[in-house]
């Protein structure tokens, strides 16, 4: 795995957190250096995480199970991404009347958002990839895709949230059947 394919991974994996930057940013008039810093410190921070968690648990089982790993990706990726389209097509009316910055509100937020984060880790597990520099290329994506969210928000509101739910879902769906075919057809 190269680091384009990080790279785009990293984007596919921010989308979440860029949706839900977007409903942050329409929950405050005018967001002030604190409201754009955030939301891009906890999803950078917990994106970063959790790939690292899911790399060490899924290199505690590599050497059992490389034989179907590419199917795992495959399914685990497929999967997430599947999630990610289909929510793009859900409705979903945020409350857009209270703090959404506190810290349980962000804490659980960058914890849901990331959670897809810690399947993919388990998928670096079966690639020879430099997890520190992965997981630093997810951080730093999220943490500007982030940012560029909450600013989106608070300008255009939720009109582009499905639309990048969409575009993250089905990256994360190409580049699993990418590895799967890669794997069935080349190896």
């Amino acid at each position: 795995m190269n680091y384009s394919e990080i790279s785009l991974i990293a984007v596919g994996l921010s989308m979440d957190a860029f949706a839900v930057s977007i409903t942050l940013g329409l929950s405050v008039k005018k967001p002030r250096l604190k409201e754009f810093m955030l939301p891009g410190i906890y999803f950078g921070f917990f994106q970063m995480l959790m790939p690292l968690i899911g790399y060490f648990t899924g290199t505690l089982f590599a050497s059992k199970i490389q034989t179907f790993d590419h199917w795992i990706a495959f399914v685990l990726l497929g999967f997430i991404g599947g999630n990610m389209i289909k929510e793009s097509f859900e409705k979903n009316e945020e409350d857009t009347d209270k703090n959404q910055f506190l810290f349980m509100n962000m804490l659980l937020l960058a914890i849901a958002t990331s959670i897809d984060a810690l399947a993919v880790g388990v998928t670096f597990a079966f690639f020879s990839i430099n997890i520190f520099a992965a997981i630093s290329i997810i951080g730093i994506a999220t943490f500007c895709i982030s940012i560029a969210g909450v600013k989106i928000g608070n300008i255009f509101g939720m009109k582009f949230k499905s639309k990048a739910e969409f575009l993250g879902g089905a990256v994360l769906v190409l580049l699993g059947l990418k590895i799967l075919l890669e794997h069935l057809l080349y190896s």
